[in-house]
């Protein structure tokens, strides 16, 4: 019997409930899971900022989950790179991806080695982006050297 070796990669950045339906639906296509995590350095490169939790503590995070065979640390941009290393059969994806130019590109690669890509809905009710645009606002407003959220004074 063959193994489907399925791979999801993302940041995993302030871990959310759109990052665990990914991975749990990731899973339930093949019989393999392995999660990249995109490297600090990555980050920079491709998001033009670096994430909020370091690569060390967001791959111990998703290494502990369920439904993740594998976490491993995401080095290269090209996914077929990235392929080349880890033979997976299957890629997956938000499908904010499909029908972009950059979709349709990593498409027409990953057919010329076998992968199939299958896309998943894009959780839009909550985004690591919007996470860290509140985290910041939290931080402007806080008076100085003082936590965010400080219940010393409050009733309990």
């Amino acid at each position: 019997m063959t193994k489907t070796v399925g791979y999801a990669g993302g940041a995993f950045d302030l871990f959310h409930i759109g990052h665990l339906n990914i991975l749990k639906h990731a899973r339930s296509e093949c019989d393999h899971l392995i999660a990249g995590v995109a490297t600090d350095e990555m980050l920079l490169v491709t998001k033009g900022s670096l994430p909020v939790v370091p690569l060390a503590e967001r791959l111990e995070i998703v290494r502990h989950i369920d439904f993740v065979d594998e976490a491993t640390a995401e080095t290269d941009e090209d996914k077929l790179d990235t392929w080349r290393t880890l033979h997976f059969d299957v890629y997956f994806k938000g499908d904010d991806w499909k029908g972009t130019e950059k979709g349709r590109r990593l498409e027409r690669r990953f057919a010329e080695v076998g992968v199939e890509i299958i896309y998943f809905p894009y959780t839009v009710s909550t985004s690591s982006t919007a996470l860290r645009l509140a985290l910041k606002a939290l931080s402007s407003n806080a008076p100085s050297n003082q936590p965010v959220h400080d219940f010393s004074n409050s009733e309990r």
